[in-house]
Order: C-alpha cells, then structure tokens, then sequence
C-alpha cells in the first residue's frame, strides 16, 4: 500500500469511527484538568508522570493550545478521546474561536489520541512528514494496548488520525495576529519530531524531545537526540513546553538533567561494548547512577539502554 493511500484509509478510518464521538460531552472520565496560562494565550495542562491507565483516562503528556485573533491551535491531544474531550472542552471555556489546527509533535499514542476527539470540518491535522508512515506501522497495537488499558468512557472513539497537512522542514501557520512556527527535527526521540515556536510570545513547545521529571524514553537515535540537543540550546526561547514534566521551563537550563540522563547511557552502553560485554549486562549496570533522578526509571530505562546498545554497538 503506498503512502498516499495509507494516509487516506487511516483517516477516513478515523472519520468513520470518531466523528460520531467528537461532539459529545465526556461522560463518566478520569480526565480532568485546568490548563494554565503561561504565557498571554498560551495555555498548557501537564500530565501526569504515570503509565497508561485507567486512573489518568491517558492524560500523562503535556497538552496544549494558543489563541490567536482568529483561531486557535492545539499542540499534543493526550493519549484517549477523553483527553481529547477534555482538551476540546477547555479551549471553549477560553474561546469560542474556531479550532483550526491540531498539530502533533510526534506519533507516540499519548500524545495523539486525543485528535479523533477533535474532528471537525475546519479542522486541520499537522505532523512530521513520516508521522502517518509511523502511525501505520504502530497503530493498530497501540490502539489495542489503549483499549485494554484504559476505562471504556476514556477510550470511546479513540481512533488514528493522521495528518492532511505534514511539515518536511520549516512551516508557518498563521492563527490570526499569531504565527507559529513548526520545524522537522533530525530523527532524536523518534524519526517524526517536531517542534512548534509560538512567535508572538517565544514560547517553544518540544514534545518530548524534552522530558523533566519522567525518565526520557527513546525510540530514535541517541546521538541524533544528542547532536539535536546541541542545537536546540542554541535557538533562543523565553521558555519552553516539555512533552512530559511542569508547564513551562526556562530555557536552556531546562535540557540539562535529561542531557546528563542521555549522555551517561551512551556514555557507559559504549565502555560495556567496549569492554566485550553483552547487552544483557549493559542493561544491568549502564546509567543507574541516573536512577533516582527520574520516575519511571525501572518501566523504561532498560529499553533506552537497549536502543542505544543497538545503535552504538556499529559505531
């Protein structure tokens, strides 16, 4: 099948299945928050530093949205319909301006569930120029994993959407008075980030090329996330927005902890490799002085030093 028609089936898929959903109220849900403002119309809700659950309805990433003169653009919809819901019910209470773009980061399932939520006519879906290729490839476990994890109310109309406008890289859309500025990242977390600068206020949202509090997880390149973090210091931002951790963060003291995390596995996966040993003891012994840093840490730091044992082992 080639792209154009994945793309196609996976959204009319999700029109199919989710848009029956998406203008009804959340019902019984786990889901509930009140993002903040921080910055003038610029508003994010911080998830919750926990696995998939029943508990938080999906609602463990960092979702967000900014108000322009005209419209208004959501950036990450969590990880159920009912984030998305939620997500949707919070822009009205802010705005009754059109929701013109939902713009994923990247195509991990809390941060992109929440779209079928979101369906709309006037509403346009953004990614990475590889994000619907990822999603193919992953959706339909990730929905099944969702289903089994989440409440019934959370994951009603959980659905892939993907996106009828892709970033390859530099894009502007304009929200009225209100530039944001999106950007294709080098493959990093993943092969499909992308990152959002709201010119008007400075404001960067990351995704989670930028994790605080929560362990960082990888599913790219541990050099290419290092080499992009080099890179990203260099860009100017009155503060920024992580994929998980606090609403804002200055900028750049915020990368410096999940640098260190980063650079200790390459670090000590490299001297394991080195030293003749196997993954097996990489996994053991790499990076657990990173340990009490970071939450989280025992559900996702062996698959970090998995990936970068793979990656770094052909160096």
């Amino acid at each position: 099948m080639n792209m154009f028609s994945r793309r196609t089936l996976l959204r009319t898929a999700a029109a199919a299945t989710a848009y029956r959903f998406s203008n009804l109220p959340a019902r019984a849900s786990a889901v509930s928050f009140t993002p903040e403002e921080i910055a003038p119309g610029v508003f994010v809700a911080a998830g919750r530093h926990e696995l998939m659950g029943a508990t938080n309805g999906g609602h463990i990433s960092n979702v967000s949205f900014v108000v322009g003169s005209e419209s208004v653009g959501i950036i990450d919809t969590g990880g159920s319909a009912g984030v998305g819901r939620a997500l949707r019910a919070a822009v009205r209470r802010v705005t009754s301006r059109p929701i013109r773009y939902v713009i994923n980061t990247h195509m991990h399932p809390d941060h992109v569930f929440g779209n079928a939520a979101l369906l709309a006519p006037e509403t346009v879906f953004v990614g990475h120029a590889k994000l619907a290729r990822s999603l193919s490839a992953r959706g339909e476990r990730y929905l099944a994993v969702n289903k089994q994890d989440l409440s019934p109310e959370d994951f009603e109309g959980t659905a892939i959407v993907a996106p009828s406008l892709t970033v390859d890289g530099k894009r502007s859309l304009d929200l009225g008075d209100r530039v944001l500025t999106l950007t294709a990242r080098r493959t990093a977390h993943t092969d499909n980030d992308l990152t959002v600068r709201d010119e008007k206020t400075g404001t960067v949202f990351l995704g989670d090329l930028l994790f605080s509090g929560h362990v960082p997880t990888l599913d790219g390149s541990i050099k290419g996330w290092l080499t992009l973090l080099a890179e990203l210091r260099l860009e100017p931002a009155a503060r920024v927005v992580p994929g998980h951790g606090p609403a804002s963060m200055p900028w750049p003291e915020a990368m410096f902890a999940e640098a260190k995390y980063l650079e200790t596995v390459a670090r000590d996966v490299r001297k394991t490799i080195a030293d003749g040993h196997t993954l097996e003891e990489a996994m053991r012994t790499a990076a657990l002085s990173e340990k009490p840093a970071w939450l989280l840490f025992d559900d996702f730091h062996a698959r970090n030093v998995t990936a970068a044992f793979a990656e770094l082992e052909w160096e």
